[in-house]
């Protein structure tokens, strides 16, 4: 028996495009089993917020695994946008290092989300400040989808029973407290 070229070519584009209905399918319903999102309670006043925030823990991913010493340094600029750079080392013997971000307020969130742009636009994050401390020794960062999160500090170091602490007030935002490691700031906390 010969084959018909047209059937099968056909027929591959049949395939091809039930595949992707399928893959859409799933898609759409991942989106609709996603929980809410994650909303913060917070009121924070953006001028006392600028200024050098040391990354005391976070959930580890793909951008900030393996760096250490790290801080985020945020400088309002007169449009309203913000200023973001991430500093960071890759050992402590290493030079600082830097990634330059912008970051628009969301109107409308008592200024605790942002949009934080990367390299020119091409790459956007959402940021969520859940709670900061009345003086602004220390802030919980989180995202709306509840994927990452970050324990800030205007001090660099900070003792184990205040960073456990905090990091067990991320559990009342839906966190697993145990996810958030330590990023080391300085020689003696690497392991």
């Amino acid at each position: 028996m010969l084959a018909n070229p047209k059937l099968d070519q056909r027929m591959r584009i049949f395939l091809l495009l039930l595949l992707a209905v399928a893959v859409l399918a799933v898609l759409a319903n991942r989106a609709q089993a996603r929980e809410p999102e994650l909303v913060s309670k917070a009121v924070v006043d953006l001028d006392r917020y600028m200024g050098r925030w040391w990354v005391i823990g976070n959930i580890p991913y793909f951008a900030e695994r393996g760096k250490i010493a790290s801080a985020d340094i945020y400088a309002l600029r007169p449009d309203g946008k913000i200023d973001n750079v991430f500093v960071y080392r890759k050992a402590f013997d290493k030079p600082e290092k830097r990634m330059n971000a912008l970051a628009t307020v969301v109107p409308g969130s008592n200024n605790t989300r942002w949009k934080i742009a990367f390299f020119g636009g091409l790459l956007q994050a959402d940021y969520l400040i859940l709670e900061v401390a009345p003086d602004y020794s220390w802030a919980l960062i989180g995202q709306p989808s509840g994927k990452l999160a970050w324990v800030f500090s205007r001090e660099q170091r900070m003792d184990d029973a205040q960073f456990n602490a905090l990091r067990d007030k991320f559990a009342a935002y839906g966190y697993q407290p145990a996810d958030i490691k330590r990023v080391p700031q300085f020689p003696d906390q690497q392991q």
